[in-house]
């Protein structure tokens, strides 16, 4: 019995120190002498993951929203040059006496001297009405359709070519000639429609709602702010 009972102590001692041996080298020591992670050990690394998807998550929504802000400033920065360019092109525009104009039209501003950018004039009178003094586009969709033009001053010639000759730009031929100031109409990219807030040139900023009477800006219709604080609506 003596004999019987030591040699379980030493068993006892021999598998204790194994286990002890296992745990503190950081793995879990099987029967058949494999090694594994322990359950604290799996533990720990699930949670340092889901520490680091967390912190990537934020920054991809970042990223996406930076690349919209980039679209929507790209897209305000199209739409009002469009709608500056139309304005240009109405200097002198539509002239005469007011008994040469017809009824309903507003009059022509008058010793305005016209920009150099602008080659033609808007020659459709009748988009014009007497409360647009101001001559901004009565609308957006009058930027997609195009107006009515004609050259400004002499007409435009491109001359002495390869053949020597020179060409008329606006051939005494040609009846109607339009130009397109934008060539579709923008979606705003943090609503995803284009659904734009627009003012005339009659309305301050705070004003809520179009008069209906010219756009002299366009806005973003979304109330979200903005990464550096702003509301997009005030871009």
């Amino acid at each position: 019995m003596l004999i019987i009972n030591g040699q379980l102590s030493v068993v006892s001692r021999q598998l204790q120190g194994q286990i002890e041996k296992g745990f503190c080298n950081g793995r879990r020591t099987t029967d058949d002498g494999q090694k594994g992670f322990t359950l604290l050990e799996l533990i720990i690394t699930l949670g340092v993951l889901a520490i680091l998807v967390m912190g990537t998550i934020p920054l991809a929504q970042n990223a996406v929203k930076r690349q919209k802000e980039l679209r929507l400033r790209e897209t305000l920065r199209e739409m009002r040059n469009a709608i500056d360019e139309f304005r240009r092109d109405t200097i002198g525009a539509c002239g005469g006496q007011q008994g040469q104009r017809p009824t309903g039209i507003a009059p022509d501003p008058g010793n305005i001297q016209a920009d150099p950018r602008s080659r033609v004039m808007i020659d459709d009178c009748k988009i014009f009405d007497t409360e647009n003094l101001d001559r901004y586009p009565p609308s957006l969709d009058i930027l997609v359709e195009g107006v009515k033009i004609k050259p400004r001053g002499l007409a435009i010639t491109l001359g002495n070519g390869a053949f020597g000759d020179s060409t008329n730009v606006f051939k005494e031929e040609d009846t109607e000639k339009k130009k397109v100031y934008l060539r579709a109409l923008p979606v705003d990219p943090m609503t995803g429609e284009n659904d734009w807030k627009l003012r005339s040139s009659y309305q301050t900023k705070d004003d809520g709602s179009w008069d209906d009477i010219n756009v002299f800006d366009v806005r973003s219709s979304s109330d979200e702010e903005a990464l550096n604080g702003e509301k997009y609506s005030d871009w």
